[in-house]
């Protein structure tokens, strides 16, 4: 029988750097003979992402390029310029991705999608990041869930698919020398070492780390996840940004556990959460950058050279809270976050501080090697109290009790604030009542209990 397939198609990479788990490959394989595998250095999502992400960045695409037998074509511009250039360089008849839910992604690919048809080129998506699409579940009446619980409820019904069989060879792979003109090849730019300790990058790297945290940590996560002096977190996130491992694929591996065991259970609702906030995305774009609750556009925040001299000695680690400090201070130093601390610090900074949200969003955006848009932006709104919560603006965290809670013996502290290495106990989260406090240690900056009531009372005028 003849091949009626199209001669060349092209597999556009975004988030999606892996050739295991991969439909779009399934899909390409299926509408051409052979394809182009093509990755774009984009500005508006280089420019934001600072250095620990471009650099984790960077390294995935090397492990890619080395999957594929050095056969990854990267260019630099704009997508909605390049895309359509390489498909008419190489007469593709199809460009292949897995579909983006963001802001910036949906306004991109429909932009690119018209480019293409110009030229009768199909846009064909395939999958996503997530493992239930966003706008995939919503209330009967087609409205979107703004509570957690109940939409947790519906993902848990749905099937999220098992995790494709593909690699490399799925597809006929051309050389990028191959093509006719369009945008010129360039090589993937050298890393910006940030001064923090990365994860090793790649695709094995990820499938290596998973199974070490589900040998080693995934039975105790339930109890330990909230601990930022154990490694019980499996630090999968940076690896779900890429998607050099796909969430069926993690969820496929705690699956067998059983509904009911705590570890696994506990550890799917955490992959629910990261789809539950695409989803609140999806649904409300503006969210990204503004309250989700309009009503508390009104709340007033401090501003003035006090207020941003607390807000440096919170970005550095110098408020005198222990535990806070202790929290920047691991964002610098490993460009992530325990997740309890996540939300201590932003809780501290809208609250204690009073100061907008936004500003510690667009920080941790900055330095986080995990950043991750949707999950960042509406994490930080729970904290803040202007998101998607039932009675938020009751829940203000005390820096101390969440470090005498959850860093129990103070070995957190202790690791991240060496002028407290020498405080036993959990007497580190309150140094300021020892008889002698370290001279080289802030004393707190704020009166919790003073801007607890002053933030309570700004929620309670709205």
């Amino acid at each position: 029988m003849s091949d009626s397939r199209d001669d060349t198609a092209i597999v556009w990479f975004r988030r999606d750097l892996r050739v295991h788990d991969q439909p779009i490959f399934t899909a390409a394989a299926a509408r051409a003979r052979r394809s182009l595998a093509v990755f774009v250095l984009d500005e508006r999502l280089l420019g934001p992402a600072g250095k620990a992400r471009r650099t984790f960045l960077f390294r995935s695409l090397r492990d890619l390029d080395e999957s594929l037998g050095g056969r990854l074509l990267v260019v630099r511009g704009d997508p909605v310029e390049a895309i359509p250039k390489l498909a008419g360089a190489v007469r593709a008849g199809s460009v292949h991705v897995a579909a983006d839910f963001g802001p910036y992604g949906r306004e991109r690919d429909e932009a690119v999608e018209k480019a293409l048809g110009e030229r009768d080129v199909d846009l064909v998506r395939t999958g996503s990041p997530y493992a239930v699409d966003p706008g995939k579940i919503t209330k009967s009446d087609g409205e979107p869930y703004k509570v957690y619980t109940p939409f947790s409820r519906e993902w848990a019904q749905r099937d999220k698919g098992a995790p494709a069989d593909t690699d490399a060879s799925t597809v006929e792979w051309m050389q990028p020398s191959e093509k006719n003109g369009g945008p010129r090849a360039v090589r993937i730019p050298a890393d910006e070492p940030p001064e923090a300790e990365l994860p090793e990058a790649g695709e094995r790297a990820a499938h290596e780390h998973w199974e070490a945290f589900v040998d080693e940590h995934l039975a105790d996560y339930d109890d330990l996840r909230d601990r930022p002096d154990k490694p019980a977190t499996s630090r999968m996130s940076v690896y779900l940004k890429y998607g050099v491992i796909h969430p069926r694929q993690l969820l496929a591996g705690v699956g067998g556990s059983g509904k009911g065991v705590k570890g696994p259970e506990s550890f799917r609702n955490e992959l629910c959460f990261r789809d539950f906030y695409a989803a609140v995305l999806w649904f409300y774009p503006r969210s990204a950058r503004e309250n989700f609750d309009p009503k508390f556009d009104r709340m007033p925040y401090d501003s003035g050279p006090g207020a941003e001299e607390r807000f440096r000695a919170w970005q550095e680690g110098r408020t005198g809270f222990p535990a806070i400090d202790a929290a920047m201070r691991q964002l610098r130093g490993q460009a992530w976050m325990h997740n309890r601390m996540r939300m201590a610090v932003a809780s501290f900074l809208v609250k204690d501080l009073h100061l907008p949200w936004w500003r510690g969003a667009r920080h941790f955006l900055q330095l986080l090697v995990d950043g991750d848009l949707p999950s960042n932006q509406h994490g930080w709104q729970w904290a803040a109290g202007t998101g998607t919560d039932a009675a938020p603006y009751f829940r203000v965290f005390n820096p101390v009790t969440q470090g005498e809670r959850f860093d129990p013996q103070g070995e957190y502290v202790r690791r991240w604030v060496p002028e407290l290495a020498g405080i036993e106990g959990k007497k580190v989260h309150q140094p300021w009542k020892l008889a002698e406090p370290p001279g080289d240690y802030p004393a707190p900056i704020v009166d919790h209990k003073a801007e607890r009531q002053e933030a309570l009372d700004r929620f309670n005028r709205l």
